[in-house]
This record gives structure tokens, sequence and C-alpha cells, in this order.
């Protein structure tokens, strides 16, 4: 009972019944929402990397663009399906949120020496 209500008047109002919850729908839609944020994320991550660099010019060089393209997407395949493996199985033993704080530590620590070689040089 809340008590903004008198008492014995939510027993009188007559509820709707129930909504039957659509558990394919909301799978769907949540595979969907992994999908698209994934696809988002790598896309703009890897556009203009030096793998993309690396594809065009062994597409120039090689004069098969289509070898080229299947070659380089079955590799990204390959490498994703290893941190898809890696990350499940981390996901076993240790939250996400300690695996976020590992991987953001890791990446600042690349970053950071990334810089310090910029700027000292070497």
């Amino acid at each position: 009972m809340k008590l903004s209500e008198p008492p014995g008047l939510s027993s009188a109002i007559p509820q709707p019944p129930a909504l039957p919850i659509d558990r394919a729908a909301t799978n769907r839609s949540t595979a969907l929402s992994a999908f698209a944020s994934t696809f988002v994320a790598i896309f703009l991550a890897e556009f203009g990397d030096k793998t993309q660099v690396a594809v065009l010019l062994m597409a120039a060089e090689s004069h098969e663009p289509w070898v080229v393209f299947f070659g380089a997407a079955t590799a990204l395949i390959a490498t994703s399906l290893v941190g898809v493996l890696v990350g499940r199985l981390l996901a076993r033993w240790v939250s996400v949120k300690t695996l976020e704080t590992i991987v953001g530590a890791i990446l600042l620590m690349v970053s950071t020496s990334l810089l310090w070689e910029a700027v000292v040089g070497g």
C-alpha cells in the first residue's frame, strides 16, 4: 500500500490484465542493439587506421582487390573471434567492471608510452 492512497482503494479499482512479455522480441532487440553498437564502434575505430592503409596498398599492388578484401576480412573475423572468446572466458572469473578498468589501464599505458616517444623521441 502506498501512503498517498486511502486503504482499500487499490483493491476496488480494477487493474488491466498484465500484458505477456515477448521474450523473443526483447532478445532480438537486445541482439540488434549489441550488433549495431559493436559495428559503429569498430567501424569508427578502424576507419583510417594502419590496417586499412595496409589493405589499400595491398589492393593497389596486387591488382586483386577482391582477394585482398576476403583475406583482410577473414583476418579481422579471426582476430575478433579471439577477442570474443577471450572476453567470454575472462567474464566467467572477472567482473565486467574489473575488465573495463584493466583494459582502460592498459590503453592508458600504451597512450602514455606513445606520447613519451613522440615528445622525448625514442
